[in-house]
């Protein structure tokens, strides 16, 4: 007579594939939990007030010739040559040196010159007007408040409603889309982009 045996499970796999389980979850969890973590401090470093200013030995290194010529030597680049004259994307520019914004697409329009132009900073208090008496002219220099970086110039031919024209060297500047501002450590000026609450409604009306 044969005698027939039974297959038992195995409750060492079945503890051993919990653990398996239990072991992914935590790793998986632990690395979102590091991303963010890493995502915030990113964040906070760029707008950090008393981050320290690089030497002009890290800038050079950092910037491109260009850029440190601008920034740090009162350089002025080539008009209709360089990255932000006729750009039209809307978002807002940041100091290329500290992240400190400066201008937004909104104020920004085409002057003619070559450079990239707007009728007014994003906020009077990020940028510094001083007297500049170079090759032999009177003009008033924009400086980066928190870089004490050169800018450009501001001239009293600008449109309304401000009348003046902020002339600014791309070179001395980041420009971050609209789309990518959360991710940039912008979220605050997304606003700036939004519609007024009774403009929504009345586009919601058909």
């Amino acid at each position: 007579m044969k005698s027939t045996h039974l297959i038992r499970p195995h409750h060492g796999s079945h503890k051993t594939l919990w653990f398996g389980l239990l072991g992914a979850i935590v790793v998986i969890a632990g690395s979102i939990f590091l991303a963010y973590a890493q995502t915030q401090k990113k964040e906070a470093e760029k707008m950090n007030p008393t981050k320290p200013m690089p030497s002009n030995a890290d800038l050079q290194r950092k910037l491109t010739k260009d850029q440190y010529h601008v920034t740090r030597e009162c350089g002025t680049e080539t008009p209709f040559h360089n990255a932000y004259w006729d750009n039209h994307r809307a978002g807002i520019y940041v100091d290329i040196i500290t992240g400190e914004p400066l201008f937004s697409s909104l104020d920004k329009f085409d002057s003619g010159t070559g450079w990239p132009s707007f009728t007014k900073p994003i906020s009077p208090g990020n940028v510094v007007e001083k007297r500049d008496s170079s090759h032999g002219m009177e003009r008033t220099e924009v400086r980066g408040k928190m870089s004490d970086s050169h800018l450009g110039h501001v001239f009293d031919d600008g449109p309304a409603p401000t009348g003046e024209r902020f002339c600014v060297n791309s070179a001395a500047l980041r420009f971050i889309p609209v789309e990518k501002l959360k991710e940039e450590g912008y979220s605050q000026y997304l606003s700036l982009f939004q519609p007024p609450q009774g403009q929504q409604q009345q586009a919601q009306v058909p």
